[in-house]
């Protein structure tokens, strides 16, 4: 991702905060070294949901929505990390529209494995999430419809 080396880049040290679970900020963070571990609080336990490497991104669902974050990020080892605000990234996308399509595939990637894990029902709290209501009104929407001649029951 060449375009990115003209972009704000901030150091964190092992262990570092990037992002905390529930703040308010609206930056987008692009790996240019090191690794970042994403991870969640559940039930007074830490859960780790991703660890990334160089030239993956995180933050990208605060930045678009303008929600808090969903989840917590820290430095794993040494790291140095791109920062992207959304009006910088408007313009990244502008002049490199190679870059919006990796980000569509690093999200389409982080999807499909979403996707594994609850059908599998993967460990880290997925089995919580398939009784969650709304999951199971999703999946219900997503089921294949039944055979002719077998109203659904």
């Amino acid at each position: 991702m060449k375009s990115l080396r003209y972009h704000e880049v901030r150091a964190y040290e092992d262990r570092e905060i990037v992002v905390r679970e529930g703040e308010e900020s609206r930056e987008m963070f692009v790996i240019r070294d090191g690794q970042v571990e994403i991870y969640k609080q559940h039930e007074g336990r830490e859960m780790r949901l991703a660890l990334l490497t160089r030239g993956s991104f995180f933050g990208e669902m605060s930045l678009l929505e303008g929600l808090p974050r969903s989840a917590s990020a820290r430095s794993v080892g040494n790291s140095r990390l791109v920062v992207l605000r959304p009006g910088s990234l408007l313009i990244l996308i502008r002049r490199d529209p190679t870059f919006a399509f990796e980000l569509l595939q690093q999200m389409s990637s982080r999807i499909r494995y979403l996707n594994e894990r609850v059908v599998n029902g993967a460990g880290n709290g997925v089995e919580a999430l398939g009784r969650s209501p709304l999951l199971t009104t999703t999946l219900a929407e997503y089921a294949p419809p039944p055979p002719p001649g077998q109203g659904a029951s």
